[in-house]
């Protein structure tokens, strides 16, 4: 069976930019608007909905379960999770919440996102509507309170109360400890994910909003050099003709929307012949500029329960600056309140056997590693290939930071009250303390914090090995957009949820405009 129906626009991708561009494009009821999502419904899944649960979702049915390939200076056995439900990674992640630093929208401008400035940023950031708040104070548990008080002595940097409050005008902090701030219910312990926030109250209500759910994208459609659709297939195996009147946006994730690009012939016309696919638009970027924020782990045994209030077992975090010459902080910590032991058991450690654990993991907020995304086969159904290149930036930075972070990390737990806690260390353990020994333990420990980006980066238009233009226009082709992470040229330094979802409020006031001038020539 095939079907067919026309909307004037269709997203591809109902995650966290998806969602708000459809909440926002469907506030002029004149405006039809198809929101395309892989996955089903999460308004009846209780285990997405609250935010505690956040690690039952990994791995499962909801999980796109892409691996990388091998990295020689990195781990190579990493599960890159990407969420196959409404909402996508916001309703699958931690909903940490940190607006971006303006210095890392000058690197934005600096790299040809002309537009992207802070001020610009931080305006459409203030318009987010999830609730982002502090942890509240019956979620913060007596453990992690004595963690932030360690950190902060053992760091030298001050104790943070609220870390949005520092860069929502300003631009940025350089240092700090203290809980994070969440996007969640404070009273019930769900979520405020892209789909709570913008779509739940809107998908019975708006007649000119159509959500197509477990709907899986496998081809763009083009006439010339301008996109008219997609075809998909439904759960029940119905094939579909989704047609675009105005423009297809896509917002699949940094790593299904390269992935779409390239299956429907647009990214680097020799690769894709390689592969099996015949090539419409030569686009080299589509791909490249794989970027991430890897982090390691070291693990404590405590001499105790650790306290079970929590939002989500990762409540505060600790920034660090090394670099005077940057103000931005260049090493990040996330404090895990369980054994996060999916890699160390891989190299042989045992985990406490109670489940008395503690974890830092030191963060790379800037990493120098540069990775690529490619197709391995012309089928759909087969994942691409993720080389993340871990660890292989030519100066050895990456390295080195993982290195000074373990250090830190044990500085931390020496520290009162903290270290009252701490019955022993487990991973890598007391024995493991040169250089060589922490980067090689550090390397092969290492993890993702699935924050995927950069494949279809954003530059000038006449930046030829960009994919879309500053108003995130696919290069060379008409009615086609990326509204997602991998537009970005660079990540920001702290988790990137904010940036994401700020990127789809402008992304939709960015299609509006372009939808009113092509209006006014059609007049």
């Amino acid at each position: 069976m095939a079907t067919e129906t026309t909307y004037d626009y269709v997203i591809v991708g109902g995650g966290t930019a998806g969602s708000v561009i459809a909440n926002r494009l469907t506030e002029d009821p004149g405006t039809t608007v198809c929101l395309i999502e892989g996955g089903p419904d999460d308004r009846d899944l209780e285990h997405v909905l609250r935010l505690r649960d956040w690690l039952s979702v990994l791995g499962g049915d909801l999980d796109m379960r892409y691996t990388t390939v091998e990295q020689p200076r990195g781990n190579s056995d990493i599960l890159h999770s990407r969420a196959r439900v409404l909402g996508g990674c916001s309703s699958h992640n931690t909903l940490i919440s940190f607006r971006p630093f303006a210095e890392d929208l000058d690197d934005w401008v600096a790299a040809g996102a002309e537009g992207w400035d802070n001020a610009t940023v931080q305006s459409y950031a203030d318009r987010i509507r999830c609730n982002i708040v502090p942890i509240a104070e019956k979620d913060r548990n007596a453990m992690v309170r004595d963690w932030v008080a360690s950190a902060a002595e053992a760091a030298d940097v001050p104790i943070v109360e609220d870390f949005n409050a520092l860069t929502s005008h300003g631009g940025g902090f350089a240092e700090g400890a203290g809980f994070l701030s969440i996007a969640y219910d404070p009273y019930t312990g769900h979520r405020s994910s892209a789909s709570v926030a913008y779509l739940h109250p809107i998908m019975d209500v708006r007649e000119n909003l159509t959500v197509m759910l477990e709907t899986w994208v496998d081809r763009l459609l083009l006439d010339g050099d301008r996109a008219t659709g997609v075809r998909a297939t439904a759960a029940d195996g119905t094939r579909l003709t989704v047609n675009a009147r105005r423009e297809v946006v896509l917002c699949a994730g940094a790593v299904d929307t390269p992935r779409l690009l390239m299956l429907s012939g647009i990214g680097n016309a020799e690769e894709l012949r390689a592969v099996g696919v015949e090539p419409v638009h030569d686009l080299p970027g589509v791909g490249e500029n794989l970027l991430d924020h890897p982090e390691s782990i070291i693990m404590w045994e405590t001499d105790r329960p650790v306290p079970q209030n929590t939002v989500m077992h990762s409540d505060a975090a600790l920034f660090v600056r090394r670099d005077d010459s940057d103000p931005r902080p260049d090493l990040m910590f996330h404090i895990y309140q369980i054994p996060f032991d999916d890699n160390t058991k891989r190299l042989g450690y045992e985990s406490p056997p109670e489940g008395w654990a503690v974890c830092m993991t030191p963060n790379i907020p800037r990493s120098r590693s540069r990775g690529k995304l490619s197709l391995t086969s012309a089928d759909p159904s087969v994942p691409p290939a993720l080389d993340f290149r871990y660890f292989t930036d030519p100066e050895g930075y990456d390295e080195k930071t993982v290195v000074d972070g373990l250090r830190i990390a044990r500085e931390v737990a020496a520290a009162e009250p903290f270290r009252s806690w701490i019955r022993r260390e487990v991973a890598p353990g007391p024995a493991v303390t040169t250089d060589e020994e922490l980067s090689e333990y550090g390397r092969r420990a290492a993890h993702t914090v699935y924050h995927p980006a950069g494949t279809c980066r954003m530059g000038a238009a006449s930046d030829d090995t960009a994919v879309v233009d500053p108003r995130l226009r696919v290069r060379g082709l008409r009615g086609l957009r990326v509204a997602d992470a991998s537009v970005f040229p660079t990540l920001p330094t702290p988790n990137p949820m904010v940036m994401v979802l700020a990127l789809g409020e402008r992304a939709a006031d960015l299609i509006r405009q372009d939808g009113r001038a092509v209006d006014g020539e059609s007049r």
